[in-house]
């Protein structure tokens, strides 16, 4: 199927979640989460798997239901919709979000297991990785990029104090961020078109993980 946006109720119906996060709520409401926000999610990532699929893998949209076992947050339902292209989880990854503050499109590494944080800290102690990676970032900061992540307050076991990349040997997830405010382009391709330009940006930092982060080797749990 073919991106022509997403529907004209898709905030809205995140908007009332947001309000009203319940099984009542959703199931009076599911068919608009099916046709306004899903599906034009599904048919996103299928036009972009061509171009970014090729050693990520299969696109795909993240269940709504949200893992409330072992969280004090009780609310089943996520307040936005995610999709993702990648090979494994932290290694890096195409990702688009749909929800009630708008699009947002990212990439990096979002979660690192102990072997994949391994694997960031020993690329980035290397004199040729570590400043390639330090250079990516900057450039995504002039253009616009947000750079978040989980990072520690103090320098990282078996790390000198005075090592020239300690600020990036913290993070123990660092990845990038951009976010547009609803409006009428959300209904429109041109949604399609600013996640296309986002991801294209998005391409050597994620290249750079995949490279030597790659996916966790861990049994998941």
């Amino acid at each position: 199927m073919k991106f022509s946006g997403f529907g004209e109720h898709a905030v809205e119906f995140y908007d009332g979640l947001l309000a009203d996060n319940s099984k009542p709520y959703w199931a009076d409401h599911v068919e608009i989460y099916k046709t306004h926000v899903r599906e034009p999610m599904e048919a996103l990532l299928g036009e972009l798997q061509a171009e970014f699929g090729a050693g990520f893998g299969e696109g795909k949209v993240f269940r709504p239901y949200r893992d409330v076992r072992f969280a004090r947050d009780k609310t089943p339902y996520k307040t936005h919709c995610g999709g993702v292209i990648e090979a494994g989880r932290g290694g890096g990854a195409y990702y688009v979000e749909l929800g009630p503050a708008g699009l947002r499109a990212g990439g990096g590494c979002f979660h690192l297991a102990s072997d994949q944080l391994a694997r960031f800290r020993a690329a980035v102690d290397t004199e040729l990785h570590g400043p390639a990676l330090e250079r990516i970032l900057a450039a995504l900061r002039r253009k616009g990029w947000e750079i978040l992540g989980d990072r520690l307050k103090s320098r990282p076991r078996g790390y000198a104090e005075d090592h020239p990349r300690l600020d990036l040997l913290r993070y123990r997830s660092v990845y990038a961020i951009r976010a547009w405010q609803p409006d009428d382009f959300l209904h429109e391709r041109e949604a399609l078109t600013r996640v296309r330009t986002a991801w294209r940006q998005l391409r050597e930092f994620n290249e750079w993980a995949r490279d030597h982060v790659g996916p966790s080797e861990q049994p998941r749990r």
